[in-house]
């Protein structure tokens, strides 16, 4: 079960990022955006998406 929950949190992480390269963010605070937890991610795409 825990293997499958951490290839799920991989999985949705490659999807933010990937999403919010798309919109021109690689860095955070000077931290790469592989660098960042799920958490952290999921927070970044709502202020971008939050925007628009």
């Amino acid at each position: 079960m825990g293997n499958l929950l951490r290839k799920a949190s991989q999985s949705k992480k490659k999807v933010l990022i990937n999403k919010l390269i798309k919109q021109g963010i690689y860095k955070k605070n000077e931290k790469h955006l592989y660098e960042l937890t799920l958490r952290e991610l999921e927070n970044e795409y709502k202020l971008i998406y939050d925007r628009e």
